[in-house]
């Protein structure tokens, strides 16, 4: 990746951003080792895939869609009415890094995500284990 390039264009841009996040939730929905963050889920969760996505574009440098749609995304916040701890914080890296080896994306690229959405659902948690 260039210095100049952002994680939104390397990743693939749209498309490739879309497939993660439809991979991510297909998991969610069918792994029973996710049942734990699917149930924290509308049904349907079309509404949450768009959110993600919308957030993950701009958070990669891309397109900032959520801020531009919902405002400021205070995740935390946001969050909040739903019990987060260590044992969804886990589901959901563990069908993040799932879905980003499904679609084929680059081991490098993927380590260097997961360092980042680790720091970002360590920080949502919010109930005790």
């Amino acid at each position: 990746m260039s210095e100049n390039q952002t994680l939104y264009h390397t990743i693939g841009g749209e498309a490739r951003l879309r497939e993660l996040v439809d991979r991510f939730y297909d998991l969610m929905e069918l792994e029973p080792e996710f049942a734990g963050i699917h149930a924290l889920h509308p049904t349907p969760n079309d509404s949450s895939r768009e959110k993600l996505f919308m957030f993950l574009s701009g958070w990669m440098g891309g397109p900032d869609l959520f801020v531009e749609r919902h405002g400021h995304p205070r995740l935390r916040a946001r969050h909040l009415p739903f019990g987060i701890g260590t044992s969804e914080r886990d589901q959901w890296l563990r069908a993040m890094a799932w879905a980003m080896e499904d679609i084929g994306m680059d081991e490098d690229l993927r380590m260097r995500l997961m360092q980042s959405f680790y720091q970002t659902a360590d920080w949502m948690r919010n109930k005790a284990d």
